[in-house]
């Protein structure tokens, strides 16, 4: 996570003062619904490589989840495939950011470092992204938002220490923590190409994405002997939760609730992914430190800092895609 990006899809969202109490409610729920299994892909996913390689993972996880994603974008969003298919040079560059590059640093980094430090570091995810769009999209970094980057800095640089980050001079940083640093700034590349690219129907643009994942993949996992199959009952279940509900469940729910709510407002629901992630990490029991929840604090806090202004100015534009 995933985080998704909220301003690469038009959406149509109408006022807020026009909509009824009763379909706000059933949009906040979606976004609590898709961030919460947006999590579970951590935690799920830390588990899962236990018994099944990274690069196997993705593939068996898109694989799965390809057809259900191309049934409702052709029930729910009617795209034009000749349209989408003239898009098809940054559709293949967002899966190779995206659903492909992304994901498999980050299963990487479950190998080694534990779900709730992986959040923590991709928390940080929208300060980077606010710089790449200074950068590339020569967007105007103000010094509120300056400041939120160098807050969430510091929270990183906290949860990465250990709470010392002086530490880290001597020491560096470890693989798990080096990797998850390489799926965030996969992840930057994929939101800023979104930016980019033409504007196709969310779900859609996320099947065709996987689809280029499954093609790319299937060569390579066959010329190294095969996909490494779940082998155990634990396995297959953990590979079914991620086939179906970060990757199916949580496009629709989000996109769903875009429909209601702003991107902008629905941006801030981002931040439960680490605060779901911390929860299922406390009540199932697994360890976690005073410098996670501190520095995991602090992230938060930036990022918010850092996206104040933008959402009080509204979006440039509206929508949401994840390859969380």
């Amino acid at each position: 996570m995933t985080a998704p990006d909220t301003s690469t899809i038009h959406t149509n969202a109408p006022p807020a003062s026009r909509t009824p109490r009763r379909a706000v409610g059933i949009a906040v729920a979606s976004l609590l619904g898709a961030t919460l299994f947006w999590a579970g892909n951590y935690v799920v996913g830390a588990g899962a490589v236990e018994s099944i390689d990274p690069l196997s993972l993705v593939l068996l996880r898109w694989a799965l989840a390809l057809v259900p994603l191309l049934v409702i974008a052709q029930v729910v969003e009617r795209p034009q495939w000749r349209q989408v298919a003239a898009a098809w040079p940054w559709l293949i560059a967002l899966s190779a950011f995206g659903l492909l590059g992304y994901n498999l640093l980050l299963y990487a980094a479950l190998e080694h470092t534990d779900a709730f430090s992986a959040s923590l570091i991709n928390a940080f995810n929208p300060a980077l992204i606010t710089l790449a769009a200074t950068i590339f999209l020569r967007e105007r970094l103000t010094p509120t938002a300056i400041g939120g980057v160098l807050i969430a800095l510091v929270g990183v640089l906290v949860v990465l220490s250990g709470g010392d980050p002086a530490a880290l001079l001597g020491t560096g940083f470890g693989p798990g923590e080096l990797l998850m640093i390489g799926a965030i700034a996969a992840w930057t590349g994929y939101t800023v190409t979104g930016r980019l690219a033409p504007k196709v129907p969310p779900i859609t643009g996320t099947a065709v994405q996987a689809a280029v994942t499954v093609a790319v993949l299937t060569p390579i996992s066959l010329a190294t002997g095969g996909p490494a199959l779940p082998a155990t009952a634990e396995a297959i279940t953990s590979l079914a939760f991620i086939a179906l509900f970060p990757s199916v469940l949580s496009y629709l729910l989000w996109n769903r609730a875009l429909t209601v709510i702003p991107a902008g407002s629905a941006g801030v629901f981002l931040n439960l992914i680490t605060v779901f992630t911390a929860a299922i990490t406390i009540l199932t029991g697994h360890p976690y430190s005073a410098a996670q929840v501190i520095g995991g604090l602090v992230v938060i806090a930036g990022v918010v800092l850092t996206n104040t202004r933008r959402r009080k100015e509204g979006p440039a534009s509206s929508g949401a895609l994840s390859a969380s």
